[in-house]
């Protein structure tokens, strides 16, 4: 769908960038137009373009101004056409056939620097200018910086970041190869506001604004049944950008969560060539090499296709502990007429890790001493502990363009995981004895989600506004069985053999139905939002969702039953333009999210339920190339789980209620030429039912921050660094289970040999700092995280 932006008077918007010509074909000369005198641009020079996405005129007169050459256009006919912005480097024609590709428009040269845009053909007229555009815009191959568009898809109406009444974070290709952001846990790392718990080797769980996120998109597609914890190390070889937006997101993504909801962008079938293949050597024998072709698959381009590969292999700063993963992806787009184009895709993920373990390093004893460890490489992961992933993923997208601005958009998602996993968990430590649980377990979950969504523009009351209408079914089967030590599993052992190395326990299957899960998940929505245009300057973004869910089956030998019926989550927002720079806002949302974690009463907890509100500005300075957002939030949630006890094969947890508040500062954008940046300082405060402050494993103060600069005398040169910073966090049952405030930093420098070969160098945790990963959920284990590493890359880009 086609970003909104408000129209400004052709005077405001365009003066002294364009003068609009009423008559086609006139000569320039007859107009009698006094043009203001810009220098010519030589058309083989190659110049770095950062230009916002925004509507197709103003895209193209800020390219002129950018270019130093004169555009003479009738703006009337491009009126609701859209463009990605131009990012990277290009010559003047490059520039000019890429904004205008599909758009049934030529460009001429008048002479003296000054271009016309003419009528093309009837049968360029035709070519599909917002699908050409939409595939520019989701999987270019071009150099796009540290500001990137948000993705349509991540704010569901189609909303510009400046229109959206939340904070959002884009994390774009560049951040991710610069910062060698490689899976999705390394990149949220870089995220303002995110957390990354990773709670195990091969677990992870993120929080952002104090509570967990359970929203995991791929190009706006809700996985409504995805827990909180990521399994695996998953990479994001065929993602084009992350997106996070900040908040209760209800209307965007399923169910309203207050944390956030994170959308991966995929990278799309390109209309032009482009190839890239990398390799790298780093720290413990780490070794990678990917690869990514795109381009049309037949001469008219209506076939496109891309394939994607990454292999990745290597040890670990932990004992014991290493992992090989492989990821390949193939998406073709056939453009089956003018109006409807059908995308195809198909990825297979395989992550296996070996010396896993299941919890981490006991940080106490059984009196709640605390425990230290000297080596930072010191793991209960064993020689035959293992942690295997399979997933693979199938989606269909088909759009249709309805005309006017309208356009409907059937997807539908498949996902199987298949995993498999010998674990060894200790715990109660005392002296140096403690308890031991072997586990093997084998899982397997199919998953099937579609969506039908239709939007477009309609005028009420003189006005321009946009609906979005939508409705959506998911479906998730899972099937699990473990093996464990006769009896129940538990037999004693020692921390420090289990720090050495203890031998494999003899597993047998069980058919105790306490060691098994046989469930479904089912969701059904509808949902609506609208964005108003009250005034010129005001905007009212209001929508809501309906919400059904049911669970049926067993868990670990209980009832796995919920059911939800026409649950609605309301949302709505303020957008109050103070200039065409900057913007007030302000939201509010209802909380409601299905639980599938257990009670002490060993039943499905109630659902999630409260309320969430943010207010903030929004703004751009140098022509919008740099962003800014400060936001403040305060949010109330009822039946949050917290504390837990585990029993048997799993953890029961109580619930209580919660409060937080805070503040969030972020820039991204180019700060300076040829300083890229994104940075972001976030406050919060969680307090529960009595008042008391609690989830103290939540930092209360974080600073994030990467920055490259090109060296201005040396262009082919990069230097870059990153700093994550947090305060002191605890165990909110044991505060001498602690980990102060710490600094990370890492740097990077590259170097572009020409215009195919590059290299890089990177460094992580510079100072070499010691540190806990997490303590999550009020831990009684963790891991430290790495010491100081390199990474040596090399890249050929076709």
């Amino acid at each position: 769908m086609a970003k909104i932006h408000r129209q400004q008077p052709a005077t405001r918007a365009f003066t002294p960038l364009i003068l609009a010509v009423a008559l086609q074909g006139v000569p320039l000369a007859a107009t009698g137009l006094a043009l203001l005198p810009l220098p010519a641009l030589a058309a083989a020079e190659v110049r770095d373009y950062r230009i916002p996405a925004g509507p197709l005129s103003a895209v193209l007169a800020r390219f002129a101004a950018t270019a130093g050459v004169q555009l003479v256009f009738d703006p009337a006919p491009l009126a609701g056409r859209s463009s990605p912005g131009l990012q990277g480097r290009y010559t003047l024609d490059q520039g000019f056939e890429r904004l205008l590709r599909g758009s049934g428009y030529r460009w001429s040269e008048r002479g003296a620097g000054i271009y016309a845009l003419e009528a093309g053909s009837a049968e360029a007229a035709l070519a599909m200018p917002e699908t050409t555009i939409q595939a520019s815009a989701t999987g270019g191959g071009a150099d796009i910086g540290y500001q990137r568009p948000v993705s349509t898809s991540t704010t569901r109406l189609g909303l510009s970041e400046r229109q959206t009444p939340q904070a959002i974070t884009t994390l774009t290709r560049d951040q991710v190869e610069d910062f060698r952001l490689q899976s999705i846990k390394e990149a949220l790392r870089a995220a303002p506001s995110v957390t990354v718990e990773q709670t195990e080797t091969d677990r992870t769980q993120f929080t952002s604004r104090g509570f967990d996120i359970n929203s995991f998109q791929y190009d706006g597609m809700g996985m409504p049944f995805v827990s909180t914890t990521l399994v695996g190390d998953q990479d994001l070889a065929e993602y084009e950008q992350v997106d996070v937006l900040h908040g209760a997101n209800g209307l965007m993504s399923g169910t309203g969560n207050p944390s956030a909801a994170v959308n991966f962008v995929r990278k799309r079938p390109t209309a032009e060539f482009q190839a890239r293949l990398g390799a790298s050597i780093g720290s413990w024998d780490n070794r990678r090499v990917d690869a990514d072709v795109s381009g049309p698959l037949t001469e008219t381009g209506k076939v496109r296709g891309r394939f994607i590969y990454a292999h990745d292999k290597g040890n670990s700063w932990l004992d014991r502990y290493g992992h090989e993963k492989n990821i390949a992806a193939g998406l073709v787009a056939f453009d089956l007429s003018e109006a409807d184009t059908l995308t195809l895709g198909f990825s297979q993920h395989n992550s296996d890790a070996n010396g896993s373990s299941w919890g981490n390093l006991p940080l106490a004893d059984v009196d709640g001493n605390p425990l230290h460890y000297g080596r930072r490489s010191s793991s209960i992961g064993q020689d035959w502990t293992y942690w295997n992933l399979d997933t693979q993923r199938v989606f269909g997208e088909f759009t249709h363009d309805f005309g006017n601005g309208w356009r409907g958009t059937l997807t539908a998602t498949g996902v199987t995981e298949r995993q498999n996993a010998d674990m060894y968990y200790i715990f109660g430590v005392n002296g140096d004895d403690a308890t031991a649980f072997g586990d093997h377990s084998a899982s397997k979950a199919h998953q099937l989600i579609g969506e039908a969504r239709l939007s477009g523009p309609f005028q009420l009351f003189g006005r321009d506004h946009e609906l979005t209408l939508g409705a959506s079914y998911g479906r998730t089967h899972q099937k699990l069985r473990e093996k464990i030590l006769a009896e129940d599993g538990y037999y004693p052992t020692t921390l420090s053999g289990s720090l050495a190395g203890v031998p494999e326990p003899s597993l047998q299957y069980t058919d105790d139905i306490g060691h098994t899960q046989d469930f479904t998940d089912r969701q059904k929505s509808l949902f609506a939002g609208a964005r108003f245009e009250l005034v010129d300057d005001l905007h009212w973004i209001v929508g809501a969702r309906m919400l059904s869910a049911d669970a049926s089956g067993l868990s670990y030998g209980a009832d796995y039953y919920t059911r939800a019926h026409g649950e609605v989550t309301p949302y709505t927002g303020l957008v109050y333009d103070l200039s065409p720079q900057w913007s007030l806002y302000a939201s509010w949302t209802k909380i409601f999210s299905p639980q599938y974690s257990f009670g002490l009463d060993g039943r499905l907890l109630d659902p999630l339920e409260g309320k969430s509100l943010e207010a903030g500005i929004k703004g751009g300075l140098f022509d919008d190339r740099l962003s800014l957002t400060a936001a403040v939030f305060k949010t109330e949630q009822r039946n949050v789980a917290s504390t837990s006890v585990f029993a048997g094969s799993r953890y029961l947890y109580d619930t209580t209620d919660y409060q937080s508040h805070g503040l969030e500062l972020q820039v991204s954008g180019e700060a300076l030429p040829g300083l890229d940046l994104l940075a972001g300082y976030t406050y919060v405060r969680i307090d529960d039912a009595d008042g008391e402050r609690a989830r103290k494993f939540v930092p209360s103060h974080s600073l994030r921050g990467l920055a490259t600069y090109r060296l201005p005398g040396l262009p082919q040169a990069k230097v870059g660094a990153r700093l994550r910073w947090q305060s002191g966090i605890e165990n909110d049952n044991n505060s001498r289970i602690h980990q102060n405030a710490y600094a990370l930093v890492d740097v990077l420098g590259s170097y572009d040999f020409d215009e195919h070969w590059s290299t890089q160098l990177n460094l992580n945790n510079l100072t070499d700092r010691k540190y806990l990963l997490s303590l999550y959920n009020n831990a009684t284990s963790g891991n430290y995280g790495a010491p100081r590493n390199a990474t040596l890359s090399v890249s050929y880009t076709f």
